[in-house]
């Protein structure tokens, strides 16, 4: 199949539907213990989930202590196991299982990985605890002192040991790695080499008791190991069912990407149960692609690397369309809970404040210039300014700021910028452009100056170049450093004038900050009173004030709208953290624009985002504004962003600095990309 007949699918997109899996077991009883296992099996498929994880001995339960030295026992799981097998052909997912194993005259605690009819490999668990209530050398004995590389198990010759790795020879991205409960809890888990080897999931069967704050180290060690090794980490705890004779089950599953915790079940269930979700396998191969020390690491540990064996199989993709079940963040720049939103809105802050206080330490220079249109970008760079003044214990009259009113400057913008300065304690001057704008107009000959309505690029960017012209020429005079006021938006989208115009600084303090997060960051310094009274409630007024470059006299009463040319900023703003930060397909992103913003009644909205602002697109709008992001992106701006003024880098997903995060020839095509939409969007 093509991939526009399977657009709607999570597998054409290079996701993979993960299952962590927590039957109810009974002590010593194979047969109910399959039975649960099938159950549970069975849903997972339902869910066209392409991978299952049971936990560590589940077809036999865990607790069974020196009942796993009898043969009817150890019978009676091989029994299960190859009804297992037989079951899986008809079952969509990987299936990877614990059972006791017994091999070379030895016991050995494993997991059995088993799809579509055929066991792949068998993985003895190598780090076996005998300390405080743990007694498993008692009964099992390490993999590492297994001699054969292949068991018969169930009528066949599988590969055997703890160096496996699962490739599915269709799907370079998918490579699974499978570890066994304790193997986690050491200094080097077994998986840190297969990711350094190429495993991109890595499952745990695990049958950890549960003690007080047990939990919560659970989940430190799978999200370190997750975000260590790059990969996605699987893991599924034994549940309610073991012997409670000396201890307790709570039945912990958790899926983890990367460090970040994406499904947990419930603990402490009585019944049987399951947890789903959707692993980003592309995005954890782009991020060990950026990542130049994982593979420094692996190329030092290559001896170790390179005695893995890798076992193919050809994995078969779940029929039919398979919608994204995977919380997608709308506004990935802006955290959708208050209590993460205040921490990132303060962190964001203070990192703008130490950059220009450093800047003007290290040039001596104690006065600063800044152009105040009483719009968003310019209020955040004002306050910002004014905070490290403060800190450098500087008076806040050395912010010179202006405002420089032009031929479509509103009066709410202008009363605005004015009111800021004064509450703000700054020292405001205003200066009227339009005269020295209208000279040079009559210069160039342009049609404005004859008195013909000519609102082109010239007149435009005769404007944002006075303003900005202006700007320095004060600096020189006051012996002052100029701010920047554009943000990261405007930039990715060229949406700003080049030259001597509002794209030049001495210094940017947005640069990096995105149009999406600058509403917030200005709300914060509201709410949390980082100012006074006064100063707060004209920063909530400019919030709500539309966005808009007033460069272009009002039309039929409506002003010059920037998202009408570019698009709606929370759109721009999506496509450029997935395309900047993962380099994702453009039919991709789309799918995850789809997901995320085709219905206004689902998934996370800011709380400070009102009913009437909460906005839904179709799949036809979010290509045609996508399309639009990649022609200024890739092809019409980075000769502006090559000449960037220095600004610190705020976040992970967010700098297109020449010096840092993003290098890029000025005269490039977007060709393939724009192509790549338009062939793999079913539309």
């Amino acid at each position: 199949m093509t991939r526009r007949v399977l657009f709607n699918s999570i597998y054409t997109h290079g996701f993979l539907r993960a299952a962590a899996c927590t039957p109810v077991v009974e002590v010593a009883s194979p047969r109910h213990n399959l039975e649960q296992t099938l159950k549970l099996a069975h849903d997972a498929s339902l869910q066209q989930a392409g991978l299952a994880v049971f936990p560590e001995l589940g077809l036999s339960a865990y607790s069974n202590e020196d009942l796993f030295f009898q043969d009817a026992l150890l019978d009676a799981v091989e029994e299960s196991l190859a009804e297992l097998v037989r079951a899986s052909r008809d079952l969509a997912p990987v299936l990877i299982v614990g059972a006791p194993i017994e091999a070379e005259a030895k016991l050995f605690n494993c997991a059995i990985v088993v799809y579509r009819g055929r066991i792949l490999g068998v993985v003895p668990k190598l780090y076996l605890p005998n300390y405080r209530e743990f007694y498993e050398k008692r009964q099992f004995t390490s993999g590492g002192k297994a001699t054969a590389s292949a068991i018969r198990i169930a009528g066949e010759l599988v590969p055997f040991g703890s160096d496996l790795i699962f490739s599915a020879d269709n799907n370079p991205d998918l490579a699974l790695h499978v570890e066994i409960c304790e193997d986690l809890w050491v200094p080097i888990p077994p998986s840190t080499y297969a990711a350094l080897a190429g495993a991109t999931v890595l499952a745990n069967l695990s049958a950890s008791n549960i003690t007080i704050g047990k939990a919560d180290y659970r989940r430190l060690l799978c999200a370190s190991q997750s975000a260590k090794c790059v990969s996605a980490y699987v893991y599924a705890a034994a549940s309610f069912g073991e012997s409670t004779t000396d201890l307790a089950w709570d039945g912990q599953g958790l899926i983890y990407e990367n460090g970040e915790l994406l499904a947990e079940t419930e603990r402490f269930a009585c019944h049987s149960q399951y947890t789903v979700a959707d692993l980003d396998l592309e995005r954890l191969r782009q991020d060990r692609v950026r990542m130049t020390s994982f593979n420094d690491c692996a190329v030092l540990h290559r001896d170790r690397i390179a005695a893995m064996r890798r076992i193919p199989f050809t994995f078969e993709v779940p029929e039919g369309e398979v919608p994204l079940r995977r919380r997608l963040s709308r506004f990935p720049y802006v955290p959708s809970d208050a209590l993460s939103r205040d921490e990132r809105c303060r962190e964001v802050y203070d990192i703008q404040v130490q950059g220009l206080m450093k800047r003007l330490q290290a040039t001596g220079i104690q006065k600063a210039v800044i152009g105040v249109s009483g719009g968003l970008d310019s209020t955040q760079a004002l306050i910002a300014t004014a905070r490290a003044f403060d800190r450098l214990g500087f008076p806040r009259a050395n912010v010179l700021g202006y405002t420089l009113p032009g031929f479509a400057t509103s009066g709410q913008t202008h009363r605005n910028a004015l009111l800021l300065m004064q509450a703000l304690k700054v020292t405001a001057e205003e200066v009227d452009i339009r005269p020295a704008c209208r000279q040079m107009l009559q210069d160039l000959g342009h049609p404005f100056s004859r008195g013909e309505p000519c609102y082109d690029t010239t007149f435009e960017n005769v404007q944002a170049g006075e303003r900005t012209s202006f700007l320095f020429r004060a600096a020189n005079f006051h012996k002052a450093l100029v701010v920047g006021t554009s943000d990261l938006s405007e930039t990715a989208l060229g949406y700003t004038t080049y030259g001597v115009g509002d794209q030049m600084a001495h210094y940017h303090v947005n640069a990096s900050v995105p149009k999406t997060l600058i509403q917030y960051l200005i709300r914060w310094a509201a709410k949390t009173e980082q100012f006074e009274a006064e100063t707060s409630r004209l920063l909530e007024a400019i919030v709500d004030t539309q966005i808009s470059p007033e460069l272009v006299p009002p039309r039929g009463g409506a002003g010059q709208l920037a998202e009408e040319e570019i698009g709606p900023y929370e759109l721009q703003d999506f496509n450029l953290y997935y395309l900047s930060r993962f380099g994702y397909r453009p039919s991709k992103v789309a799918f995850l624009a789809h997901g995320a913003w085709g219905d206004r009644t689902k998934g996370d909205w800011p709380d400070l985002l009102p009913p009437e602002r909460r906005q839904q697109y179709d799949l036809a709008t979010i290509c045609k504004w996508l399309e639009v992001f990649l022609k200024r992106f890739f092809e019409f701006s980075q000769f502006k962003r090559s000449a960037l003024p220095n600004a610190p880098k705020v976040g992970s997903g967010g700098s297109l600095s020449p010096r840092s995060d993003w290098r890029a020839p000025s005269d490039a095509k977007a060709d393939a990309w724009l192509q790549e939409l338009k062939e793999n969007v079913p539309l």
